[in-house]
This record gives C-alpha cells, structure tokens and sequence, in this order.
C-alpha cells in the first residue's frame, strides 16, 4: 500500500481539530511506556510535541535543549526518568491532563 501523506503531519492537523484526540496520545504514550513499548510510546511522544507546545517551547518548559528532546523522542532515543516525566509533564499542562494510574488483576 502506498503512503500518501505523512502519518505526523495528520496527527498534528487532527490534535488541532480534536483536543481529546491529544489527551488520548498521551494517555497512549504512557501505557505504552508501562506496558514495556517504550520505542513506540516515545514516536506517539514526539508527533505529540510536534502537534502542541513544539520542541522549541519544550525546551524553555524543560531547561534542555531542543536539539536533546528530538534525540530523546526519536526511535533510538533513550531519555532518562526525570527527563522523561519533565516532557510528559509540560504535554500535561499544555493539554489540562491530569493522569491517575489504577491496578488491574491479572487474569
């Protein structure tokens, strides 16, 4: 099948139409990050910056470098925990999410 439009660029056009579409590639981000997808969850990550606050932005919010946040959100990225829950962090005030975490029984 081939691509037609790039799969970022139509995220960050529906967060913009859609604010609960944002909340809910945050929501996804994390639970991917919970549930051991970390590559993945660092991707929606980074079409979510893209689609709100902006890497720029981002880094005033994080006292890092743009340059370090778009290596930290690539594939290869590895960002450490405070660095990890300073980015989530400004997507939550940007987006007005407040996140509550809740145990499952394993079936």
């Amino acid at each position: 099948m081939v691509v037609t439009r790039d799969s970022s660029r139509t995220v960050v056009e529906r967060v913009k139409r859609e604010p609960a579409f944002g909340k809910a590639l945050l929501d996804e981000a994390v639970t991917l990050f919970l549930n051991d997808e970390p590559d993945t969850a660092r991707l929606v990550l980074r079409d979510l910056v893209n689609a709100t606050i902006g890497f720029e932005r981002l880094a005033i919010a994080t006292g890092k470098p743009a340059k370090s946040l778009h290596r930290m959100l690539s594939a290869k990225g590895n960002p450490s925990m405070d660095n990890l829950s300073m980015i989530i962090g400004a997507l939550r005030k940007r987006l007005g999410v407040r996140l509550a975490s809740r145990t499952v029984k394993a079936a």
